[in-house]
Order: C-alpha cells, then sequence, then structure tokens
C-alpha cells in the first residue's frame, strides 16, 4: 500500500508542476485566472457635448506594446489644482489633496464614458466623462493643460 500511494503522489506531483510550468509569461495563457486581473478600460463613448477627449501621450510600456494608450489616462485636476488625481495605465489612481501626496489610491474601471473608483480601503465611487471634463464625487475635474481646463482656471482669476 505504502509504494502505490508514492507513486499515486509522485503522480500528482509532476501533474501540479507541469500545470505550473505551462502557464505564465511567454506560454499564451495567463498566470491567474481572467476574473483575477486588473480592471480593465474600454473605449470611451463619445462625449455628450460632442468634443472629443484630448489624447494623452503614450507610455514606454504601451508604445512598446504598439497599443495607444486609453485617452482618458493621465492627470486630472480641480480648477483650482487642489484635488489632482492621476489615472495610470495599470487601472490604478493616485489623487493628491493640496499639500498631501496619495492622499487617496486605488483601482479603477473605465466602462464606456463611465469610471467606477475602488480606493484601497473598500471605499467606492463613480464620476463620468465628457471630453476634458470629469464629473466625480461632486467635483468637476479638468485633463491637465486642456482647453477645458484652461477655461476653468482662467474662470477664477
Amino acid at each position: 500500500m505504502r509504494g502505490r500511494l508514492g507513486v499515486v503522489l509522485s503522480g500528482a506531483c509532476a501533474a501540479v508542476l507541469l500545470a505550473a510550468c505551462s502557464v505564465g509569461p511567454g506560454s499564451g495563457r495567463p498566470a491567474v485566472p481572467d476574473d483575477a486581473a486588473q480592471p480593465q478600460q474600454q473605449d470611451p463613448a463619445p462625449p455628450a457635448n460632442g468634443t472629443p477627449p484630448t489624447p494623452t501621450p503614450g507610455t514606454a510600456q504601451t508604445e512598446a506594446a504598439g497599443a495607444s494608450p486609453h485617452p482618458y489616462l493621465g492627470m486630472w485636476v480641480t480648477s483650482d489644482g487642489h484635488i489632482r488625481q492621476e489615472l495610470l495605465p495599470s487601472g490604478r489612481y493616485d489623487e493628491a489633496r493640496g499639500d498631501r501626496q496619495s492622499a487617496y489610491t486605488g483601482s479603477y474601471r473605465i466602462i464606456g464614458d463611465r469610471i467606477d473608483y475602488i480606493d484601497d480601503t473598500g471605499f467606492t465611487a463613480d464620476g463620468t466623462f465628457d471630453g476634458d471634463i470629469l464629473h466625480h464625487g461632486g467635483y468637476v475635474f479638468y485633463r491637465e493643460g486642456s482647453g477645458a481646463h484652461r477655461r476653468a482656471e482662467e474662470g477664477r482669476r
């Protein structure tokens, strides 16, 4: 009985080892289930105001892969610059408030012109893009450096 158990266990270990070696980088198969992957961004719907979003310069990672970055990636700021939220290509965001860097961090998912957030404490929020404007949490954010941002800054003067 002991001999058969050893053969069965050796076979099971070999199967586990073979399965582990056949997934991951270079195998064409993911190392984690699809539902455990980072949030995926999808192409946005046309903005309601008819103004397309300003393209964001590509990152080295997306340029190397030959993929264009999602048009909503980049820095979004309130007109007074107090809140600054960066949407990163990894599906993460980093929000600064005043002098407090990384005040809020978490993940996001974009579907059409809607963004859903979940911060690292579990708090959830959402927002809506309209070209270079993002409505989120009662605030209006502007793509940093866009025409909408410049107009908002001028309106504050």
